[in-house]
């Protein structure tokens, strides 16, 4: 009986692919939990400090009650976008008493300073081919109420945190469902056969008159201001990732997103490289078990619900996916050091996703590179827009494409980009010829400016003409 119960633990599939998976901690991680303070003050100085040449520290804005959005980024050149580099984000704390995601986030910037100066060659890779956002903070004000409501100072208890951390002030946003509701607008305009024609599929306008939050406002700012194309938010309460469409319309059955097929690889690749995330004997934290033991749900079939991830694929050219970490949303610290065994690799192969697709430049037969152009994939209904250095990204599964890029006054160009299975992505630049119209609108220019300058000339020498 017990030879056969070893081995039984031996080829235990649960067992071999947590050794597999297995990570040892690391001396050098501070594993605790932070106040607001603890990390804008210590943190982020401390990091930078080690590593100057490769982080910078900047704030999305203020919150209601005027503290700092604090971001990191950690990047071969972090002070500027360099052409050709994607650009990713990490975020956390959207409800402040969700503390685990803002831990993870903090000990990877201490994790990726100290293994790039180690010379690790997967953390060179990773600073020197990405420029990564860091935020572990998105609510700072219910990051500072739950901080003192599960009395982290005093050693009590820290699962204590009641549901009113998740509404960090005294108006009540919850900031994941604080954004503008553009599924509407889309949906609404595919029912009437005016997509892509008439309504675009992609960058859907903002209505006018919408109330959002401080923090909100400073959110949707800063999604515009960097060209990302992949990003995640770190949450807590249960075990999966979700992804969109997050939102549902009420009596209609789910719709799905142009790209399902490659948002279900990337919660796949952080889910099945997540420790425990995919081991269906762990179940689901309210009972139920969403994903089937995947450990990846569409929101929109799970909890629908109006979000920070729908509106990131609809306004911009990001692809941001919701990870729920586990089901104690403010563990003891003496837990962190698990979690971060648990998330690390996980962190480390959704950041590799973003070089899985196309890239590439758009430019003018000058040289010069073509802002906000257009690029279409034949088959999928969801375009993305080049930076304002005209390169671009589209995030794609190994295959066959027809790609296309338009842009105002040229002629639209058409190519065949076949994407591998090999890691890199597949470039996939063009040119962009004036177009016929574009032309002809120069040439009367022209020719209208032609009369204009002889008659002055024409006045000019009557004038003369006069004088003497």
């Amino acid at each position: 009986m017990n030879n056969f119960c070893c081995s039984f633990l031996q080829t235990d599939p649960v067992n071999v692919l947590y050794r597999q998976n297995e990570v040892t901690p690391v001396d050098y991680l501070q594993f605790k939990h932070h106040s607001y303070s603890e990390m804008v003050d210590v943190s982020f100085p401390s990091v930078n400090e080690e590593c100057p040449n490769i982080t910078t520290i900047y704030s999305l804005g203020r919150s209601s009650k005027g503290r700092e959005i604090v971001a990191m980024i950690i990047s071969g050149n972090p002070t500027e976008h360099e052409i050709g580099e994607p650009e990713i984000r990490f975020t956390a704390g959207l409800h402040g008493n969700e503390a685990v995601g803002r831990e993870m986030i903090l000990l990877l910037m201490q994790y990726l300073c100290k293994e790039y100066k180690d010379r690790n060659p997967r953390a060179q890779r990773l600073v020197e081919g990405i420029r990564i956002h860091l935020v572990p903070s998105l609510n700072p004000d219910g990051q500072e109420e739950a901080f003192e409501a599960v009395g982290v100072k005093n050693n009590q208890s820290m699962t204590t945190c009641f549901k009113y951390c998740l509404k960090q002030r005294g108006n009540g946003f919850d900031i994941f469902q604080n954004f503008p509701d553009l599924n509407s607008i889309l949906w609404d305009a595919e029912d009437k056969g005016m997509v892509p024609k008439l309504t675009p599929n992609h960058h859907v306008p903002i209505p006018e008159h919408f109330e959002i939050a401080v923090e909100t406002r400073a959110i949707i700012s800063w999604m515009k201001s960097y060209p990302f194309v992949l990003g995640a938010n770190f949450q807590g309460g249960e075990r999966i990732v979700a992804y969109p469409y997050d939102s549902l319309r009420l009596k209609k059955p789910p719709r799905v997103t142009a790209d399902e097929s490659l948002f279900r690889w990337l919660a796949i690749s952080y889910a099945s490289t997540h420790l425990t995330m995919t081991h269906s004997h762990h179940g689901s934290c309210q009972g139920d078990t969403p994903g089937g033991g995947l450990g990846i749900v569409n929101r929109a079939k799970w909890k629908p619900v109006t979000g920070m991830n729908d509106f990131s694929y609809l306004h911009t050219n990001c692809l941001e996916l919701s990870i729920f970490l586990g089901c104690d949303k403010f563990p003891h610290q003496s837990e962190l050091a698990y979690e971060w065994e648990k998330n690390r690799e996980a962190m480390l192969i959704f950041m590799e996703q973003v070089h899985r697709g196309i890239r590439g430049i758009v430019k003018d037969q000058q040289g010069n590179p073509i802002a906000n152009a257009t690029v279409s994939i034949e088959g999928i209904n969801h375009d993305v827009t080049t930076a304002p250095t005209g390169d671009y990204w589209r995030l794609l599964n190994p295959g066959e494409y027809r790609v296309t890029a338009r842009a105002e006054g040229f002629s639209s160009l058409t190519k065949l980009c076949v994407v591998g299975y090999e890691s890199g992505a597949t470039a996939c630049s063009f040119n962009l010829a004036k177009s016929n119209w574009d032309r002809i609108k120069q040439v009367r220019l022209s020719q209208l400016e032609v009369p204009r300058y002889m008659c002055i000339l024409a006045v000019l020498s009557k004038a003369s003409l006069f004088f003497l």
